[in-house]
């Protein structure tokens, strides 16, 4: 009989998993839908930015043009949809966290919104530029002749927009998993090492091959990380206090049972 009940309650997280799952993918199509309304202003933006004033940009294949649309389209429609994902998240896990657990940790998915798109600044107006001013140098003195395709060009973009604008996610995602009690800030701080290690080495995959633009990545998100680990503190610290509470109020009941 409990093998029975177990199998219907992960009959029963599956279904709800499946739901969540369902109504994410809706609100992705439909901001892709959206996205595709709002690629041409996007596009013409991108291209009349200074970044690209040096670029003459060629379409090598019928599908450049609709390729670079629905990415813009698809980048879009990740923005979008972050949030909602976010939220959709916590209502699948929700009902096994404490009314204070839940509360606290539902405060947290306005702000995935706020925190992408500050990524998507920080990434686009500084580290695209240095990016694109390397590689064009290095261009320079091969004595080579810059030309690139639109595919070229969006997809070098893209492939440093989006891992940055993730990456801004870190201290959201520290303390949402904090409030889970996943994380704490005792783990984080024994974690620093490896979690240093990851970083760097992030910041000198998405980066040019120069130190100075590896240390302009790098310092933001050591910084980040360093943040994460003072906010998780604070969860950590307002659960102890709660728990202690709830602790105090037990112990308080259960002598009144015996007084009484």
């Amino acid at each position: 009989m409990t093998q029975q009940n177990e199998e219907m309650t992960l009959s029963e997280h599956l279904s709800e998993l499946r739901k969540r799952l369902i109504y994410v993918l809706s609100i992705f199509v439909l901001g892709l839908i959206a996205g595709f309304f709002v690629a041409d202003p996007v596009y013409r933006y991108l291209t009349k930015a200074e970044s690209a004033q040096g670029f003459v940009l060629h379409a090598f294949s019928f599908w450049d043009g609709i390729g670079i649309y629905m990415k813009i389209a698809g980048l879009f429609s990740i923005i979008i949809t972050l949030p909602f994902t976010v939220y959709q998240l916590w209502k699948f896990v929700s009902p096994g966290l404490r009314p204070q657990e839940r509360k606290a940790s539902l405060k947290y998915v306005p702000y995935v919104f706020l925190l992408f798109l500050v990524g998507v600044a920080f990434s686009y107006y500084i580290i695209f530029p240095m990016a694109l001013a390397f590689t064009s140098t290095i261009t320079e003195k091969m004595g080579l002749v810059e030309t690139y395709g639109m595919k070229q060009y969006f997809s070098f973009l893209f492939g440093i927009v989006l891992p940055v604008s993730l990456l801004f996610e870190l201290p959201l995602l520290i303390m949402f998993l904090t409030g889970l009690r996943i994380l704490n800030p005792i783990r984080l701080r024994k974690m620093r090492k490896i979690s240093y290690f990851v970083l760097i080495f992030i910041a000198v995959v998405i980066t040019p091959p120069d130190f100075i633009s590896d240390l302009l990545v790098m310092i933001p998100l050591l910084l980040l990380y360093e943040i994460s680990v003072f906010l998780s503190a604070i969860v950590y610290r307002k659960q102890l206090a709660a728990d202690q509470e709830i602790e105090a109020r037990y112990l308080r009941a259960d002598d009144n049972q015996h007084a009484g």
